[in-house]
C-alpha cells in the first residue's frame, strides 16, 4: 500500500528537503518551503511507445502556422501577429493591473468570430465575470462560464465542448488529483500545466493561462511553469497611470520583447496606436531637466520624454533616486559627466524620471539621460523641437545604436525638427527624413550643443 509523507519543498524552484530550511540551497530563495504530502507508491508509470518514428527534417510537412486576429491589434503585434492554433500562452501582471480584463475582451472578439469559448474561473463567480462583462458592454451567448478547479474535470468539458479558445483564470488555482497537495503548490502548478499543454497540442485548441506574480514581478509557481508554455506575457502599469504595457518576454511564434500599450478605462483597455504621440501629449515647453529619447520596444520606436531634477543636497550624503531607468546605469552615467566632463554632482541630489510609467532598458537612453541631467544643473532648457539618442561609454564616448532610421522616422512623423545622434549613426544614413541631424562623438559636444 501507499503511504504518505511529509517533505518541505521551495516554492520557487521546486527542491525538497526532509526539513524546513530558512534559504533554499538550490535557488537562495529565502522562506520559500512550505509543507507538502507526497505519495511514496513511485513514481507514475511510463505511458510506453507512443508509435512515432524518427522522420528526416526534409520530410516533414509545414513550417507555417495558420494566424488568427483576437480582434485587439496591440495583443496580436504582442503574440507575432496573431493567434496560433495549439498555443497556450501565460499572461502575469500584478493584482488588478488588468489581466482579466484584457482576456475578456480578446475572448468576446474571439467568440464573435470562431465560435464558442470556455472561460474557466478558479477565483471568482460566475456572478462576478457577469459585473465585468456589463461593464465592458459584452453580452455574448458564446462565452461559456465554467467555475471549476480540478484540472481533470476542465478538460472534460472542454474536449465536449470542442471552444475555439480555452482559458485558465488563474494556474495557481487549479489542481490535479494525481497529487496529494495543494492548490498553488509546485506541484500542482507543474502538472495541471502539463497536462492543459497536452490538450492544447493535441485538440489545437489555443489555451490562455493567467498567473499570478510574486511581490518582485515574477511569474508565482515553478520556474517550469514558463518553460512549458509557448509565450509568457507580462501585463505592467503603475497605478497611478492610467496606461499599460503588455510585454512579450518568451514567444515561440515570434519575436521577444514587443509590447503592446492600452489605457485603463471605465469601460475597460483601450488600445493606444500612436503611443508616441500620448506620452509626449502633456510635456511642458522650454523648461530646464527635460528631454526626448527615441527607444525601441520591439519593433516599435517610442519617443518618451526624460525629466531630471538637479539641487543642492540638505543632507550629508547626496541622494539618487530614479523611476523607469536602471539606478545603477544613472549612477555610472553621473560619474563619467563628473570625470570626463568635469561637471561637478558630488553635492547635487540627483532625480531622474520616465514619463508616463514606461520601464527604458535599453542603452540608447543614456544621452538622454546625461543631457537632462545637464540641462537641469545648468537651468539651460533644451529646444522643444529636439530630441536624441545614443549610447554613452566609460571613456565619455557617444556609442551607435541600432535601428537608427526607425527612430528618426517616428520623430519626424509626430512633428520633430532636429536630432542629436552618434556621429556613427549620422555617417551611415541615406536621407536625413527632414530633419536637422547633428552627430557627436562624446559627451563634451553633447554639452557645448545644450549649451548654444
Amino acid at each position: 500500500m501507499s503511504k504518505i509523507k511529509t517533505v518541505f519543498q521551495c516554492q520557487a524552484c521546486g527542491f525538497t528537503s526532509p526539513k524546513w530550511l530558512g534559504k533554499c540551497p538550490d535557488c537562495g530563495a529565502w522562506n520559500s518551503f512550505s509543507e507538502e504530502k507526497q505519495d511514496t507508491k513511485g513514481a507514475r508509470s511510463s505511458p510506453g511507445n507512443t508509435g512515432a518514428d524518427p522522420q528526416p527534417l526534409s520530410a516533414v510537412t509545414g513550417g507555417t502556422e495558420k494566424r488568427s486576429r483576437t480582434g485587439i491589434v496591440e495583443l496580436d503585434r504582442v503574440l507575432g501577429g496573431g493567434l496560433v492554433s495549439g498555443a497556450i500562452i501565460l499572461v502575469g501582471g500584478d493584482p488588478g493591473i488588468g489581466k482579466s480584463t484584457l482576456i475578456l475582451q480578446a475572448m468576446s472578439h474571439i467568440a464573435e468570430r470562431a465560435g464558442t469559448v470556455l472561460y474557466v474561473s478558479g477565483e471568482e463567480s460566475p456572478e462576478q465575470i457577469k459585473l465585468r462583462a456589463e461593464r465592458l458592454s459584452i453580452h455574448s451567448d458564446s462565452i461559456m462560464l465554467l467555475p471549476e478547479t480540478l484540472v481533470e474535470n476542465i478538460l472534460a468539458t472542454a474536449r465536449e465542448q470542442k471552444p475555439a479558445a480555452l482559458v485558465i483564470d488563474s494556474i495557481q488555482t487549479i489542481y490535479t488529483e494525481e497529487l496529494t497537495s495543494a492548490p498553488g503548490s509546485v506541484g500542482q502548478v507543474r502538472e495541471s500545466a502539463a497536462k492543459l499543454m497536452m490538450f492544447a497540442k493535441r485538440s489545437r485548441i489555443p489555451v490562455f493561462l493567467i498567473g499570478h506574480v510574486t511581490k518582485e514581478g515574477a511569474i508565482a509557481g515553478p520556474r517550469v511553469l514558463e518553460h512549458i508554455v509557448d509565450t509568457v506575457l507580462y501585463f505592467e502599469g503603475d497605478r497611478g497611470h492610467p496606461y499599460r504595457i503588455l510585454r512579450t518576454v518568451k514567444n515561440r511564434f515570434g519575436s521577444t520583447n514587443e509590447i503592446g500599450v492600452f489605457e485603463m478605462t471605465d469601460s475597460g483597455l483601450r488600445e493606444i496606436a500612436n503611443p508616441s504621440e500620448l506620452f509626449l501629449s502633456e510635456r511642458p515647453l522650454d523648461v530646464s531637466g527635460s528631454t526626448v529619447i527615441a527607444s525601441m520596444e520591439g519593433t516599435r520606436p517610442l519617443l518618451v520624454e526624460i525629466q531630471a531634477l538637479v539641487s543642492p543636497t540638505t543632507f550629508g550624503m547626496p541622494r539618487r533616486t530614479s523611476m523607469g531607468v536602471d539606478f545603477n546605469r544613472v549612477n555610472l552615467l553621473v560619474a563619467v559627466l563628473e570625470k570626463k566632463a568635469g561637471i561637478h554632482l558630488g553635492g547635487m541630489d540627483i532625480f531622474l524620471n520616465i514619463v508616463g510609467g514606461l520601464k527604458i532598458l535599453e542603452p540608447a537612453a543614456d544621452l538622454g539621460i546625461v543631457a537632462a541631467i545637464v540641462s537641469s544643473f545648468r537651468e539651460v532648457p533644451l529646444d522643444s523641437r529636439t530630441f536624441l539618442f545614443g549610447e554613452v561609454g566609460l571613456s565619455g564616448e557617444v556609442r551607435a545604436v541600432a535601428q537608427s532610421e526607425a527612430r528618426l522616422k517616428e520623430a519626424a512623423k509626430i512633428g520633430f525638427k532636429r536630432a542629436l545622434i552618434p556621429r556613427g549613426n549620422a555617417e551611415r544614413l541615406k536621407g536625413d527624413f527632414g530633419l536637422s541631424l547633428t552627430g557627436i562623438r562624446n559627451v563634451e559636444e553633447a554639452i557645448e550643443y545644450i549649451r548654444a
